[in-house]
């Protein structure tokens, strides 16, 4: 009787957590939109603004979990969390390629923003730490949408240290198409993710902890096929 009760018990820790870091990031990028899209305005900047709302998207993908974990039953809605966390992926990746095209073509190039790249410098450090926790408890409790969540939040740390890029050649050096060029390689990766996303590919399911570890899920629970490659089962992101 004790064993069912003790695993009740880490699910409940792993959905207040996984609560706690979603409301963690939404705050982030909340503030990181605003400061973004000002310093880009002010600068002229297409890339800081594309961050900026890449930050919003962000927000909506973070926001689909929140609403998912505040519910009794997380697991009968994280069907309706992953298609919106799909979608943020495919806003992303169309905005970023829309833009990266634009910038490349000379309609509009990165200018200088000491803030810009001070604000992208902090992102980049700051989201793995959250992306690496979020993953870790998704992970662990075996939700899709949560694990799903941070590898979005991991994207956005990739365009960050892209944009950082970016920013920083075009101020020192001019190299103003660094930062569209990587940023379509981006896109491409964040429409994997979305399509992943979208068929539930992210994580196992069902999901069993495992009683010996006190409630901690071992790889061999994780209820998938021989060879399976899930994150899941790997710890591994893809």
């Amino acid at each position: 009787m004790t064993v069912p009760a003790a695993t009740s018990v880490r699910r409940d820790v792993l959905r207040r957590r996984i609560r706690w870091l979603v409301a963690a990031t939404i705050t982030y990028n909340v503030i990181e939109a605003v400061v973004a899209i000002t310093a880009g305005t002010i600068a002229d900047s297409i890339a800081l603004i594309g961050f900026g709302l890449d930050s919003v998207i962000e927000v909506s993908s973070a926001a689909a979990v929140a609403w998912q974990f505040a519910g009794p039953d997380p697991e009968r809605r994280e069907k309706v969390a992953l298609r919106v966390i799909a979608g943020s992926f495919f806003a992303l990746a169309a905005y970023v390629t829309v833009e990266a095209v634009r910038t490349l073509i000379g309609a509009e190039r990165p200018e200088h923003s000491l803030v810009g790249i001070v604000l992208v410098a902090i992102s980049v450090v700051v989201m793995p730490f959250l992306s690496w926790a979020q993953r870790r408890a998704g992970r662990e409790l075996g939700s899709a949408s949560a694990v799903a969540d941070s590898k979005q939040t991991l994207l956005c740390t990739y365009l960050s240290a892209a944009v950082l890029v970016g920013l920083v050649l075009n101020s020192m050096f001019g190299w103003w198409w660094a930062d569209p060029v990587v940023a379509l390689g981006l896109a491409v990766v964040a429409v994997r993710e979305g399509r992943e996303a979208l068929r539930g590919e992210t994580c196992c399911s069902p999901v069993r902890l495992d009683e010996r570890d006190g409630g901690v899920r071992s790889n061999g629970d994780c209820g998938c096929p021989p060879g399976c490659t899930d994150t899941c089962c790997t710890g591994e992101t893809r």
